[in-house]
């Protein structure tokens, strides 16, 4: 009969009892005090993000607003810009789609300064982006004038003009949601429809497009939330003029300078789409433990 080993015996027993120490300690250090360091720099943040959106809705004329938001100003630019929002986005699922898979799917020179070339309108300031749209597609512009002498087509300043700066600042929200899912999905089912015969257009199209809806659904969300909230493209590229062009950012701030009610009206909800619109995509920006 072979003896047992004390010390073997010690040691299995203070691994096996480790385990549970140490769940222990690490469960117990989130009791421990926040550093004030943190705390305080913390809560002066959190206030300074939350404190104007709720002075915005103590000041909101709440009996009145029925009123404001049917009076035919403030609908003109309400239903302005939700049509000229969704027209975008629309264009961008046609554009931005495709985009997002040649940028995710296919090997060719100056990849990286493409993507980068995508996403430059991410952070280049929208009215920048106003004038750069003028001089491409001004009636003056280098690919507008062209337009205008040969089809007679001139965008600045007009509606068409809006959905234009609109899907310009929008587009790349789209295509970097919807690459980023092409990136994650199998490609595996894909080689086995080419395996199966079906070409390229067809395994996208049956196979690859059902694969990524969920973030074309989350990319089209945010693209129209963006092209909703724009303002410095539009007012550069289309101009304000009531029931052609002004959308509600431009109708917030020219009534802000008239109509503070209105204003405030219009301001309460474009909030309300923005925190629909963050709900709506919390449970793909966020994880459960």
């Amino acid at each position: 009969m072979i003896p047992a080993d004390p010390s073997g015996a010690r040691r299995k027993g203070t691994l096996k009892g480790a385990g549970p120490r140490r769940r222990r300690a690490g469960a117990g250090g989130g009791r421990q005090g926040v550093p004030l360091l943190l705390l305080l720099p913390a809560l002066v943040a959190l206030a300074f993000l939350l404190v104007p959106l709720l002075a915005l809705l103590v000041r909101a004329p709440w009996q009145s607003m029925p009123e404001q938001l049917t009076s035919p100003a403030v609908w003109q630019a309400l239903r302005l810009s939700l049509v000229c929002a969704t027209a975008a986005t629309a264009v961008s699922l046609v554009l931005g789609v495709p985009l997002a898979w040649l940028l995710a799917r296919t090997e060719f020179p100056g990849r990286g300064l493409v993507r980068a070339l995508v996403t430059l309108p991410l952070v280049l300031p929208p009215v920048v982006g106003g004038v750069a749209l003028l001089m491409a597609l001004g009636r003056n512009g280098v690919v507008g004038q062209w337009l205008d002498a040969w089809f007679g087509v001139s965008l600045p300043f007009t509606t068409a003009g809006v959905v234009v700066a609109e899907t310009f600042v929008a587009m790349p929200f789209l295509v970097i949601s919807v690459e980023g899912t092409l990136r994650a999905a199998d490609r595996r089912y894909e080689e086995a429809a080419a395996t199966l015969g079906a070409s390229r257009f067809t395994a996208f199209r049956r196979v690859t497009l059902p694969l990524i809806m969920p973030g074309v659904a989350a990319g089209s969300v945010l693209a129209w939330a963006r092209a909703l909230g724009e303002f410095g493209a539009t007012i550069t590229f289309a101009g304000n003029f009531p029931g052609r062009t002004q959308t509600m950012p431009l109708a917030v701030y020219l009534a802000l300078q008239s109509d503070p009610e209105a204003a405030i009206a219009l301001s309460v909800v474009l909030l309300a789409v923005s925190i629909a619109v963050l709900a709506g995509l919390r449970d793909r920006w966020t994880t459960t433990p």
